[in-house]
């Protein structure tokens, strides 16, 4: 297993590999052949960036078999998913302010998130599957009142597309088995969310198979695999910490709208 790290040092960026508490500097580009430096820095010293900057984040709904029955939906044919904005992307550690322009529930959502690491369409499941560059967390912010706020429009975009509702971090992990993992997901330090990624109505590989159906991927793109039981709403002040073994922990704080 390989975990990938993109930092902050000095004012100036950079990316590399954790080894225990150190991070080893890489060159060139992540997904396409990366060449490892001399450089090391100690992890603490550095400050955690976005892992990856994607042209798409893309999140599922619906993709659980435990919340599809408790919310007494039906099973989907095929993966059901949005896209949220890229002003929505937010690295561990950061503040999330509630939105100024809305005053309803914000809720959290602990996911497992597939980033994509090679130019991808039309594939079949072998190939989707060697286009998964890895795994990282996801807490996938919604404001959960806008989306059946107008009745004729579901407004799934703008609830999910605030700016830092979509936290990625705080590194990419390969090598991993997904259907071992479990997300785990911390509310001010009590467990909200607890559930076995093996209950996956879509595993990883067939989500990119469909969506690759739909549009081309590209390196670094991130889809949110969805959410299960556990989702509660959010005060200003909440720390949220989404983990999942081999990933690590996703840490940020809800803080209070900031006036436009």
């Amino acid at each position: 297993m390989t975990q990938w790290i993109a930092f902050a040092h000095h004012g100036k960026s950079g990316f590399g590999q954790v080894e225990g508490d150190r991070v080893v500097v890489y060159e060139g580009d992540m997904f396409a052949d990366p060449r490892r430096t001399s450089t090391e820095l100690a992890l603490a010293d550095v400050r955690v960036d976005l892992p990856c900057r994607p042209g798409k984040l893309i999140a599922l709904w619906n993709n659980y078999h435990a919340q599809a029955a408790k919310q007494n939906l039906a099973i989907p044919a095929e993966p059901l998913y949005l896209i949220k904005a890229p002003n929505s992307y937010c690295a561990h550690e950061h503040v999330v302010q509630s939105p100024a322009s809305y005053d309803g529930r914000v809720v959290y959502e602990g996911e497992l998130g597939i980033v994509i690491g090679r130019k991808s369409k039309g594939l079949n499941e072998e190939e989707a599957r060697q286009a998964i560059f890895g795994f990282t967390c996801i807490n996938d912010i919604t404001a959960l009142d806008l989306i059946n706020r107008d009745a004729a429009f579901a407004q799934w975009t703008r609830a999910k597309s605030f700016d830092g509702f979509g936290v990625i971090g705080p590194v990419i992990a390969t090598g991993l088995d997904w259907s071992a993992l479990s997300v785990r997901t911390m509310v001010n330090g009590r467990e909200r969310q607890n559930y076995p990624c093996s209950d996956m109505i879509f595993s990883p590989e067939k989500i990119v198979q469909a969506l690759s159906r739909d549009m081309t991927l590209e390196p670094g793109d991130v889809i949110a695999c969805g959410t299960s039981l556990g989702v509660m709403p959010m005060k200003p002040g909440t720390v949220i910490e989404v983990s999942i073994e081999g990933i690590g922990t996703l840490r940020n704080q809800f803080g209070a709208a900031v006036p436009v």
